[in-house]
């Protein structure tokens, strides 16, 4: 018998209940069996809907989860609880002990949790943006913390295992000793290497060209690929692999990147995958759930109703946009076709002539550096940053004519966002590969026998990956120094002129936009650089940490004194998706050339660990050849084609199951949402009929 409170009321009569709107809508949509069965089963389920949930059945064991997390009413959880704490005394020994270290098990972990939260970097300073400039602007702010964090783990995953040992082995700390062992079959002009240190009197301009450019003293460090020259490492008894730690340490950082990027965005993968609203839905989310209740600055305020209005009419607009679609002519579809595309023809050629002048820029660069004097130190260092100047200004002129031709296009407002975005994350991440493309074909161009049996051109680059790591290196300053002279020279003096200066063609232009996806694409294409130089330049993390580091307070300057919000801002559910997707383009894009370099171009015979190798991946089965015989059958088994086949295949079912299994979810959804209207239908039917009983 259940235990029912004195002040609920008696169930409905089942004959009242199929009146409902919802039973009536499953009525007809259900199929198969007969009217009358389906009538009982609706109507006794009915009965047991409106039967009240007492919190439990007298005799029973209490619930497992708390009072706080049962979806009952206030009354019904007080009365939940007191039943609870009643029955504890009822139960054995060993339950009551299980019960309550779970409750401190919980307690301590919340406790953890809260104290680790005041803990995390910059929590202040975020909450401050969130409530002055709403929480689009905060996933930014939050998205730069990710990278921080990440640079770091990198910085120490590559330190303490690349560098650390090295720099112990080198210097004979704890009894550490260097082994070095000379490449075999490898002609003697090949292993040539005397990096360009600096000796004698120096001039100071030549430390700041070397500084900035990573020459001279720089590239006799730990800092590039050329300081690691050691084949082994004695640690007193033991021996530590260092060209497998180099590798090893190298997929460790880019797996490490690949699961956090894919941790952190799998919800926003979810919430796209399943979240397929109508706009009819899209447009009660704007007017009854879109205001940010983070907001407390009045000026923020204004800024995020003229993002709602902004987005109401591009709701319109895009509603506009469809109806003239639908009522277009065959000649006005041909004609827009047309244009469209004359008007990609005209992107493509844009993105051509960014490439060819990296391309040349690079060759001219690698050609001539070494040619100027110097003592000539403003010409030096202008050719040595060419191909940066020149990625730079493309990355800045590409977008603003990417702007103005999709507007020609006629696409809806959303849609010229996202192809602009994308077009944007083109430019500025292919230009990285056009860049390592050109060095590649310098690196690899032979024209001699000499130069063939090494595999590479060892006169220009006798230690080609250091030479690479310079220009990864030479691109993360030039980034920083931009973004840096950006916020000084241009963002600073234009607010003085609109706070003092009251003439029109000031106050038109007025301040600059904080653009979200022009600031995020700025850090990714950093990042990318990054995830690339790590491998040429082992300690690029630290210094792309250090620069992240700084961007955080700069950026933070600029948007509370010399920028404004801009007017059709991301909102942050749908902007933390998109930082991550472009993030995770940017590592899948830095997959491709750390490849071709790990795997197909020959390693320096002249330095780094890898030179007594053809290869930088040839360690690996040199590696594998010294194991047990066992364990060797067991790797080959792993790498042959017949245990391939069976795990691709085992894998595609496994992704078919979780495609049928989001499917099914995604459906569920749906019904969801109907029973969410027809629950709305049924509580005006029952209004209706109380007011009508009322009446009578």
């Amino acid at each position: 018998e259940l235990w029912l409170p004195e002040d609920v009321p008696a169930a409905a009569p089942a004959g009242f209940l199929q009146q409902l709107p919802s039973y009536q809508s499953a009525l007809r949509r259900r199929a198969g069996g007969s009217r009358e069965q389906r009538a009982g089963a609706q109507g006794a389920a009915g009965l047991r809907a409106a039967e009240p949930r007492g919190p439990e059945q007298h005799g029973g064991e209490p619930a497992a989860r708390p009072a706080r997390e049962q979806p009952l009413s206030i009354a019904e959880k007080r009365r939940l609880r007191d039943c609870q704490q009643a029955d504890i005394k009822y139960l054995s020994g060993w339950k009551q002990w299980k019960r309550t270290s779970s409750k401190s098990f919980k307690k301590v972990l919340n406790e953890a949790k809260e104290f680790s939260s005041y803990l995390e970097l910059w929590r202040r300073d975020i909450h401050s943006i969130e409530g002055k400039f709403g929480t689009g602007i905060q996933s930014y702010f939050s998205f730069l913390r990710f990278l921080v964090l990440l640079n770091f783990i990198i910085f120490l995953l590559m330190f303490s295992f690349v560098t650390l040992p090295s720099i112990i082995s080198k210097y004979g700390i704890f009894n550490s000793s260097v082994a070095k062992i000379l490449p075999k079959n490898i002609e003697p002009h090949c292993t040539v290497y005397k990096p360009s240190g600096n000796e004698g009197l120096v001039y100071f301009y030549t430390y700041l060209k070397d500084l900035l450019s990573g020459t001279g003293f720089l590239e006799v460090t730990s800092l590039f690929y050329g300081y690691y020259t050691i084949d082994a490492a004695w640690l007193s008894a033991m021996r530590y692999n260092l060209p497998l730690a180099y590798l090893l340490a190298t997929f460790a950082y880019l797996a490490l990147s690949l699961i956090w990027i894919i941790k952190r965005s799998v919800d926003g993968f979810k919430q796209n995958l399943v979240h397929g609203e109508d706009q009819f839905q899209s447009y009660c989310n704007k007017v009854f759930a879109g205001w940010d209740f983070c907001i407390t600055d009045p000026n923020a305020a204004r800024l995020k109703h003229r993002s709602l209005l902004y987005e109401l009419q591009t709701d319109l607009e895009e509603e506009r946009l469809k109806q003239k679609i639908a009522d277009r002519t065959m000649k006005e579809k041909l004609h827009i076709y047309s244009l469209r595309i004359c008007i990609n023809i005209i992107v493509f050629a844009v993105l051509s002539g960014c490439f060819y002048s990296i391309y040349r820029a690079t060759a001219f660069s690698q050609e001539n550096s070494n040619d100027v004097s110097d003592t000539n130190f403003q010409p030096n260092l202008l050719v040595q940053y060419l191909p940066s100047i020149v990625i730079t200004l493309a990355n800045f002129i590409a977008p603003l004519i990417f702007s103005f031709l999709i507007r020609l296009e006629d696409y809806s407002p959303a849609f010229e966002i996202r192809l602009t975005l994308m077009r944007c994350v083109f430019v500025r991440l292919a230009n990285i590969g056009v860049l390592l493309f050109s060095l590649w074909s310098h690196i690899s161009g032979c024209a001699t026998d000499k130069c063939k049996a090494c595999g590479y051109n060892y006169e220009l680059y006798p230690c080609w990956e250091s030479e690479v790591g310079q220009e990864m290196y030479k691109l993360t300053i030039f980034d920083f120094i931009i973004i840096l002279a950006v916020t000084l020279f241009l963002d600073f003096p234009r607010k003085l002129l609109v706070t003092h200066c009251s003439c029109k063609p000031v106050q038109w232009c007025g301040l600059r936009e904080f653009g979200i996806s022009d600031n995020v694409l700025e850090i990714v294409y950093g990042q990318t650089i990054c995830w690339i130089g790590t491998f040429f330049s082992p300690l690029l993390p630290a210094i792309v940490t250090i620069k992240y580091f700084i961007i955080f307070y700069i950026k933070k300057i600029s948007l509370m004194h010399t920028c404004k919000t801009a007017a059709r801002p991301l909102r942050a559910s749908s902007s933390n998706f998109f930082f991550l997707v472009v993030l995770l383009i940017g590592l899948v894009l830095a997959f491709i050339p750390l490849g071709i370099s790990i795997a197909h171009i020959s390693s320096s015979k002249a330095c780094g660990p890898f030179r007594s190798f053809n290869t930088s991946w040839a360690v690996v089965p040199d590696t594998v050849s010294g194991f047990p015989a066992g364990l060797q059958q067991v790797l080959h088994g792993i790498a042959s084609e017949a245990f391939a086949v069976p795990f691709f295949m085992v894998i595609c079912l496994v992704m078919f199951y979780f495609i049928a299994l989001a499917g099914a979810h995604k459906r569920v959804v749906e019904q969801l949402r109907e029973q969410l209207v027809m629950e709305s239908r049924d509580k005006l039917f029952l209004i209706r009929k109380i007011t009508e009983a009322q009446r009578h």
